[in-house]
């Protein structure tokens, strides 16, 4: 007879009459409450231990970690002294570098064995590949054989592989076993991974045959062989694999967990769906800082490093500014025999500038998704070609009649509708060209294409403008 699943709200404590308002605020739904962060600095300020740890028992690890990167270093520290035995260590994975790395100090080695003793391989290496290799040794030390060996394996792969983002940890069954045999078996292990999506099936030789969804093994009949339900051919990680292809295989082929094998096609460690997408929205906000120029800032660096990181940049954006200055010096004549140019070239200038960067937000991103490729690069530069020109001539109309009424000159309009329109299709082939070039010439397209695209409008733009109003103006 089949199992129907029925939800009874008035069994799951809510009555008949309560409802649920779908216009009620939804804004902050998931940002620290502030009285409760109120009411943890003040038990951490009286040094009650217990009733902090009241306060933090309801409160997820990521929420945990926000909480700590938010406050001030000195209560920072003060609620890890107060915190003590009881603090917890899956906040370490949450927690930006920076931070990591404080929190990291102030713990004893006693407090932080501790800590640690619950968290999977892959956070173990997550937080130890970063550290000096003083404070490594001093946190491999603190971890039991078991994980210190494993840790210290996944470790001598290269950053951001395969190799460090997977975990240890997994379930791993002979092929010829049953449904039946494989229930018994996770029943009567206790270290089993807190969380997996698959049992993998191998040889003795560690040679992957398959792998099964946990939920085919649940719907099935004990006697049913597993490889019945498996997937024969499962799509295998390399772990030399750089960590940016396996988050794209795993968000283009929809994956929640994959197998990872050595260069004999052994089976050394799983990547499941969480990690993945941790370094998606790594890659994701490192593409978004460096196209503002930035680096790996956090909020919480000092006013020091922050300043120190940006300046590069912004010494380079002071030269191509320069540069452009030195475009514009060139009609200095011009300018100063139409003194309304001097009004209108930043309108040229910004329009183009704020194409481009549309052009190049979109040009980047789709870099970082391999949506452009020699297939159809020629059909996305040729769109942004079309558009430049379509948005050019749609504002070169307005930016004419705008001349023609504020300075009661037709030429001057016309002047301005052409430098608008070559200005917009220069934009938007600044826009798609520079970060493919910079890609294929094995740059980050993200860390330099802002700077370059800028200038290129703003030389392109006043040139033009100043070049056409001394050939028809004077």
């Amino acid at each position: 007879m089949p199992c129907l699943l029925i939800w009874d709200p008035v069994g799951w404590g809510m009555s008949d009459n309560t409802t649920v308002d779908p216009e009620a605020p939804t804004e902050d739904a998931y940002a620290l409450n502030a009285a409760v962060v109120d009411a943890i600095l003040a038990a951490v300020d009286v040094q009650a231990q217990s009733r902090l740890v009241e306060l933090l028992a309801p409160l997820h690890e990521a929420d945990l970690a926000d909480l700590l990167e938010q406050i001030s270093p000195q209560d920072r520290q003060k609620l890890i002294h107060v915190w003590g035995d009881k603090f917890d260590g899956a906040v370490l994975s949450e927690l930006e570098e920076g931070v990591r790395d404080e929190v990291l100090e102030i713990l004893d080695q006693d407090t932080l064995a501790s800590a640690v003793q619950e968290l999977e391989t892959d956070d173990l290496v997550y937080l130890a590949e970063d550290m000096e290799a003083s404070q490594q040794a001093q946190f491999l030390d603190a971890l039991d054989d078991v994980d210190r060996i494993a840790v210290e394996a996944s470790l001598q792969y290269d950053d951001d592989t395969a190799g460090r983002l997977m975990s240890r940890e997994m379930v791993i069954c002979p092929p010829h076993w049953s449904v039946g045999e494989a229930i018994d078996y996770m029943r009567t292990h206790d270290d089993l991974p807190d969380t997996f999506y698959k049992v993998i099936l191998a040889d003795a030789r560690m040679h992957v045959a398959g792998t099964v969804p946990l939920g085919r093994i649940m719907s099935h009949r004990r006697e049913v062989p597993l490889l019945e339900l498996a997937d024969t051919a499962p799509r295998l990680i390399p772990v030399g694999q750089s960590a940016a292809d396996v988050a794209y295989a795993f968000n283009q082929y929809h994956m929640v967990s994959a197998p990872v094998v050595d260069v004999d096609e052994r089976l050394v460690g799983v990547i499941t769906i969480d990690d993945a997408m941790e370094v998606l929205e790594d890659e994701a906000e490192e593409d978004m800082k460096r196209l503002a120029g930035l680096g790996d800032e956090e909020l919480s660096d000092t006013v020091w490093t922050t300043a120190r990181a940006r300046f590069p940049w912004l010494a380079v954006n002071l030269a191509t500014a320069i540069l452009a200055s030195l475009v514009i010096a060139v009609f200095e004549a011009t300018i100063e025999a139409i003194v309304a140019l001097a009004v209108l070239m930043p309108i040229i200038a910004s329009m183009g500038g704020n194409a481009a960067t549309q052009t190049l937000t979109v040009a980047v991103r789709a870099l970082a998704t391999r949506d452009i490729t020699r297939a159809n690069a020629w059909r996305v530069i040729r769109r942004e070609v079309l558009v430049g020109l379509g948005n050019g001539l749609a504002f070169a109309v307005i930016i004419s009649v705008v001349g023609i009424v504020w300075f009661g000159s037709g030429a001057l309009g016309a002047v301005l509708a052409v430098a608008m329109v070559v200005n917009m299709v220069v934009a938007g082939l600044a826009g798609i060209l520079i970060p493919m070039a910079l890609e294929k010439a094995g740059a980050d397209p993200a860390l330099a294409s802002g700077t370059f695209v800028t200038t290129v409008t703003d030389i392109v733009g006043f040139f033009v403008f100043l070049g056409l109003a001394g050939l028809v103006l004077l």
